[in-house]
C-alpha cells in the first residue's frame, strides 16, 4: 500500500524497513481494535482518541492508533539498537500468552504475574531474591537438599516455586530497562508509577477507561480482546527485532574494525619510504672523529701593487699616471675540488767546475775520466 510522504510524493512499502510496514485500517477493524469500553466507564481524558459511540460503546479513532503505533515502533527500534532492554508487562489472563511469546522471541524481560512492588525502585532487593532462587536450584541439582528433613525440603521447594512464579520473567534483567510496554495501564498502575519515578518511558496500549497522561506514547485500542492485543504486539515486536539485529551487526563491524587495526599495528612496516618531509629533513650530527680529513687549501700570495708610471707633463715635470684598477679576485674553489699543488722542479746536475788560475800561477789539473 503506498504511503504518503510528509514532504509530498508517495513512498512504497517496499522501500521501508520491515518494522515500518504499518498495519492497514482493515486489519485493525478485523481484529476489533476499534472497540472501546462502555460509555459509562469512559475517562474524559480519552476524548481526543474517540471517534464516536455506537450502542453505548465508544469507537476508537484508528488514525490515532496508527499514529501512536508508528511512534512506538520508531522509539523501540532506537532503544534496542542502543543496547537497552524493553520490559513487557501484561497480567490479564487473556494477555499472558501474548506477553510470554514476546519474551521468547526477543529475549526481553516480561511480567505476567502480579507486579511485585519495588521491582524498579527497589531493584537491589529483587536481585537478592533472584540470587536466592539460584541457590535453591543449585541445592536441587547437586542433591544437597536431601540432607534436610522432609518438612524442610517441602518448605524450600515451595519457596522456589513462589520465586519462579513471580520473578522468573525478569531473571535476565540486570539493570533498569530502557522502556516499558504496558497492556492496560489502569490495571498496572503500580508498574506505571514506578516507571515514571525511575524515568523509564512507558508505551501503553489503553482503552477508553484509562488515563493517557500516565503514558509517554499512547496506542489507543482494545486491550481486552486477544486478537487485538496480538496484532499490536506483533507490530511492536518487529521493531524490537530489527533494532537487536542492527545492534549485533554494528557490534560485529566494530569487532572487525578493531581486529584489522590490531593486525596493521602488528605487521612490520618498511622503513625505506618513511622519510621526513623535505622541509623538516634533518641531518645527523657528526662527531669530530667522523668528519673526513680535508686537504689544505692553496694559499695564493697577494698580487703586488703596480706603481703608477710618471708621465711627463707639458711643463716638463713628471705627472703621476692614474693607478690601474686592481684585478678581480679569483673565485675560490670549493674545498672538495682542489687542484693539486704544482710539482717541485727536478734537481739539475751541478755544472763542471771551470779551471780558474790560482794565485801561485799553477793550474790545477782536471780530473781524468774513468
Amino acid at each position: 500500500m503506498p504511503v504518503r510522504h510528509p514532504r509530498g510524493g508517495e513512498r512504497t512499502a517496499r522501500n521501508q524497513p520491515a518494522f515500518m510496514e504499518t498495519v492497514t485500517i482493515q486489519e485493525l477493524i478485523n481484529s476489533g481494535v476499534h472497540f472501546g469500553c462502555r460509555v459509562s466507564r469512559w475517562n474524559p481524558k480519552m476524548a481526543p482518541f474517540i471517534h464516536g459511540r455506537r450502542n453505548l460503546i465508544h469507537i476508537m479513532d484508528l488514525r490515532e492508533t496508527i499514529r501512536g503505533l508508528i511512534r512506538a515502533q520508531n522509539f523501540l527500534y532506537h532503544v534496542t539498537a542502543e543496547g537497552y532492554q524493553v520490559l513487557w508487562v501484561g497480567t490479564k489472563r487473556q494477555v499472558k500468552g501474548v506477553i510470554q511469546d514476546a519474551g521468547q522471541r526477543t529475549g526481553m524481560p516480561i511480567v505476567t504475574e502480579r507486579w511485585i512492588g519495588g521491582t524498579l525502585t527497589n531493584f537491589s532487593v529483587i536481585r537478592s531474591r533472584l540470587r536466592r532462587l539460584e541457590a535453591l536450584e543449585t541445592m536441587e541439582d547437586d542433591g544437597s537438599i536431601h540432607q534436610h528433613s522432609k518438612k524442610m525440603i517441602a518448605t524450600l521447594r515451595r519457596e522456589r516455586r513462589k520465586i519462579e512464579r513471580n520473578l522468573s520473567g525478569i531473571r535476565e534483567m540486570t539493570t533498569v530497562p530502557g522502556a516499558m510496554v504496558v497492556i492496560d495501564p489502569a490495571r498496572e498502575c503500580n508498574a506505571v508509577r514506578e516507571a515514571r519515578k525511575m524515568n523509564v518511558p512507558v508505551i501503553g496500549v489503553l482503552d477508553t477507561d484509562c488515563d493517557p497522561t500516565q503514558c509517554d506514547i499512547v496506542i489507543p485500542g482494545n486491550d481486552d480482546a486477544l486478537k487485538s492485543v496480538r496484532l499490536l504486539i506483533d507490530k511492536l515486536l518487529g521493531a524490537v527485532e530489527e533494532g537487536c539485529a542492527n545492534r549485533s551487526e554494528a557490534a560485529m563491524a566494530r569487532a572487525a574494525r578493531a581486529e584489522k587495526e590490531q593486525r596493521e599495528l602488528d605487521e612490520p612496516r618498511p622503513t625505506r619510504g618513511n622519510r621526513p618531509p623535505r622541509g623538516r629533513r634533518r641531518t645527523a650530527r657528526r662527531t669530530p672523529s667522523d668528519k673526513p680529513a680535508e686537504a689544505p687549501a692553496e694559499v695564493t700570495p697577494p698580487a703586488p701593487e703596480a706603481k703608477p708610471a710618471e708621465k711627463p707633463s707639458e711643463n716638463g715635470s713628471a705627472e703621476a699616471a692614474p693607478a690601474p684598477e686592481a684585478p678581480a679576485p679569483a673565485p675560490e674553489t670549493p674545498p672538495a675540488v682542489l687542484e693539486k699543488p704544482p710539482a717541485a722542479p727536478a734537481p739539475q746536475p751541478d755544472p763542471e767546475p771551470s779551471a780558474a788560475p790560482s794565485s801561485g800561477g799553477t793550474e790545477t789539473p782536471a780530473p781524468s775520466e774513468g
